[in-house]
């Protein structure tokens, strides 16, 4: 049975990068590894950051919505011999369109689309690791944080390089923000 869940968060790991998926109410999460382009277009979509040119998770977004296809919710669905399984489930003229996916893109594009994020139990009962005290919880915020702000202070460094001051004032304002929640 599938499960309302959140991204908890996304974290470097010894194998590279994961993203939590933490179903609502729970104090357990699935550690889904990924690449660290998807982890940062994750992290991009969770800060709600606006490039100056659209990302890919962000063009098929924009190609969505200018063929008026909504993206309903993903579905996090199975975990067979380590592999993660997830669907894009998409809304054209009231009937679903479900896609097979990576779960990582269907993440990213769930940040981007604000929209609901569903695990299978089973694979939160397979693969689910305890969260333990609401001090690793912050711990662990304060990491996703830490990282969208390196992640944009990056890109403030390429706006002023590129003398692209608008872009680098909004990057400036939103890793205030950031610092701010810290």
């Amino acid at each position: 049975m599938l499960v309302p869940a959140e991204v908890w968060t996304v974290a470097k790991a010894e194998q590279g990068s994961a993203v939590l998926i933490k179903p609502i109410g729970a104090e357990v999460a699935v550690p889904i590894f990924i690449g660290s382009l998807e982890a940062q277009a994750i992290l991009i979509g969770l800060a709600n950051h606006k490039m100056p040119r659209p990302l890919t998770h962000d063009l098929l977004l924009s190609t969505l919505n200018e063929l008026d296809v909504k993206v309903s919710r993903i579905e996090i669905t199975e975990l067979k011999e380590g592999t993660f399984y997830a669907r894009l489930i998409l809304n054209r003229n009231g009937a679903d369109v479900i896609l097979d996916s990576r779960p990582s893109d269907c993440v990213a594009l769930a940040v981007r689309a604000k929209c609901p994020i569903f695990i299978d139990e089973g694979v939160v009962d397979e693969a689910g690791i305890p969260i333990s005290s609401t001090e690793e919880k912050q711990s662990s915020k304060s990491t996703e944080i830490q990282s969208q702000i390196t992640y944009l202070e990056k890109e403030l460094e390429k706006a002023v390089e590129d003398e692209n001051y608008e872009e680098a004032a909004l990057l400036r304002d939103q890793i205030k923000e950031l610092q701010n929640k810290l």
